[in-house]
């Protein structure tokens, strides 16, 4: 193939999960419909946490932020997939297909220290209730949920600096229905070799350091519950990580199936398919498991309903 130097490169063909017709209106449907649910679900989230002052704790500040981000996440892809199928036209342009991947990894990289934040609160809740409020206290809070955006902006952008420097060939076809990053580096004709090491190196650090601080966490505040006397206590203590727990599960399990799923698959497609229980499922699910599992947020979600009703 020809290579093309990157500069003249205009736009990218997004070639989504089927090229079968009859099945564009359903997936168009289906994708609408979650996209929808998780904007309204993780809106409401925010809604009763922010209109609740029982609610105004590191917890749920947490919660309000994982929430916020569970929208831009799935604002990231799922508008331009819909709008795609809408009008029939596959093509993104070269600078909004690296916007994109710098808003996916952006926002996937937040939740992942969000979740290792959270994990954290519990433990500091757990472990040290007495010193709960002089640990977690509100400058802390910020500091932490500055760092871990901190972070997540350098991952994004270095990532997308390190994909503006390489040169593409005349094939510019993404069998997915997002620009994901691993999909544009395979088609790029200039060496990919320092891309491919530091997509590695970054998902170690990022990935790893707070995958590991979750496990740190829940491996000390299981060894503190199973110390507790009553059985009153261990089961008050478990509940408060129940829903966290889930939505711990929920991300990283995804992640890890979609991971073996492309390893063991030789199909794109196929792992475009699979790449939704990461991208989508996720951020529909937690508001649900929060809003379901947690009992603060049902009692909050009930306030703020009959006090409308009233109204």
């Amino acid at each position: 193939m020809e290579p093309t130097n990157h500069t003249a490169v205009s736009e990218f063909l997004l070639l989504g999960l089927t090229d079968d017709p009859a099945l564009q209106p359903l997936i168009f449907s289906l994708f609408l419909s979650m996209y929808l649910v998780t904007i309204l679900g993780n809106l409401l989230i925010i809604l009763v946490v922010s209109s609740d002052p029982h609610l105004h704790t590191p917890m749920y500040f947490f919660l309000a932020n994982l929430s916020l981000t569970d929208i831009c996440l799935s604002s990231s892809t799922i508008p331009k997939m819909l709008v795609n199928i809408l009008t029939q036209n596959k093509s993104i342009t070269y600078t909004a297909c690296l916007s994109q991947v710098c808003f996916v990894l952006v926002f996937g990289g937040l939740e992942n220290c969000l979740l290792a934040v959270m994990a954290y609160d519990r433990y500091v809740a757990i472990c040290h209730p007495l010193r709960y409020t002089v640990i977690m206290n509100p400058w802390l809070c910020g500091l932490l949920m500055l760092f871990s955006l901190l972070i997540s902006l350098v991952d994004g952008l270095l990532h997308t600096l390190m994909v503006l420097r390489l040169s593409f060939c005349t094939d510019l076809e993404i069998p997915h229905f997002f620009c994901e990053l691993a999909q544009i580096i395979k088609l790029a004709c200039s060496d990919i070799f320092v891309d491919n090491i530091l997509i590695y190196v970054v998902a170690c650090l990022f990935g790893g350091v707070p995958f590991s601080g979750i496990i740190f966490s829940y491996t000390h505040i299981v060894s503190s519950v199973l110390r507790m006397p009553s059985s009153e206590g261990k089961h008050k203590a478990f509940s408060t990580c129940g829903s966290h727990l889930s939505v711990v599960s929920l991300f990283y399990g995804t992640a890890f199936g979609v991971y073996i799923s492309s390893a063991v698959s030789d199909s794109p497609r196929k792992t475009a398919v699979a790449s939704v229980m990461y991208t989508v499922v996720p951020q529909l699910m937690n508001s649900f498991v929060y809003g379901l599992r947690n009992r603060d947020v049902k009692e909050a979600l009930r306030k703020l309903i009959s006090g409308r009703a009233v109204l």
